[in-house]
């Protein structure tokens, strides 16, 4: 197949094949006697990865870099592919539906809130500054990679949430760069041995919440408790910046997210847990302010 017939069937153009092989990113497989350049079906497929690559905004020294390696996987290459396409159309349903609620009036919020680029930008950073230390703490690049694929995977849902927490993507960024260097210098704020022991005893100051859901829950039995747990969960974040919308916003979810209602309610074994929980955290908010 000649140079224009692969542009042709799939648009590339001619100059820029010629420039993918004068970089060496994709050679022909031949060349005629009268000098054409020359592809078959192998080649084809590579150009293929490249172009997969391409949309997923990889750099040409990069993509280069990818087939160059030995260990290149044709095959986990096309399911990587795959589930970063998912995402990055996943980022577009969101968009398409944000758009759908400016269009009702929805004007609260904009495109540039939802944009976790410098959140993202902020982990790639770490990743190429402190490889050795992610090693040690995480295992090994490729989970450090997987827990920022999840995260890119649920951008959409995680941005509203950011914004109600700490009011602006650019906070939340700087709360997460301060928090992974000192996770990274010093380790977790809670050991993994102790772990079950902080939820035990969180459970418990909840439980105790929760004895009498027919209480006031301004009551001073109630906000007492309250606020031993609070104080306990701003002990156990290790003095991370929680974003001054954190509290609130728990306190919204036990009272109005429905996956947050069903999941304390059954943690508790009753109905009613979240919605106690969210007036009681509210009543304690309201007598800070």
């Amino acid at each position: 197949m000649t140079v224009k017939q692969v542009a042709s069937l799939t648009g590339v153009s001619v100059r820029t094949l010629q420039f993918y092989d004068e970089i060496g990113l994709f050679k022909p497989t031949a060349t005629s006697e009268a000098g054409y350049r020359l592809y078959d079906e192998a080649a084809l497929e590579t150009l293929q990865q490249i172009l997969f690559f391409k949309e997923l905004d990889f750099t040409l020294r990069e993509i280069q870099a990818i087939l160059a390696d030995p260990a290149f996987d044709r095959a986990a290459a096309f399911a990587k592919q795959r589930q970063l396409i998912e995402m990055k159309r996943d980022r577009l349903n969101g968009l398409l539906e944000l758009l759908d609620r400016l269009a009702k009036g929805e004007t609260w919020l904009d495109f540039d809130k939802f944009d976790m680029s410098e959140y993202f930008r902020v982990l790639a950073e770490f990743k190429e500054t402190h490889l050795e230390r992610i090693v040690e703490r995480f295992g090994s690049v490729a989970s450090f990679d997987e827990m920022l694929d999840e995260l890119k995977a649920h951008s959409g849902d995680i941005a509203p949430l950011v914004l109600r927490q700490y009011g602006s993507m650019e906070r939340y960024a700087a709360a997460m760069r301060e928090t992974f260097q000192n996770y990274l210098e010093n380790g977790p704020s809670v050991e993994p041995s102790q772990v079950d022991e902080l939820v035990a005893q969180g459970d418990a100051v909840a439980h105790r919440i929760l004895s009498d859901l027919q209480a006031d829950p301004a009551s001073p039995e109630v906000q007492a408790a309250v606020a031993e747990w609070v104080a306990m969960g701003e002990r156990t974040s290790g003095g991370a910046d929680m974003g001054d919308g954190y509290w609130p916003f728990l306190a919204e979810c036990y009272l109005t997210n429905p996956a947050y209602i069903e999941g304390t309610d059954r943690h508790f074994g009753k109905e009613g847990c979240a919605r106690f929980l969210g007036l009681a955290l509210k009543a304690y908010l309201a007598k800070k302010e």
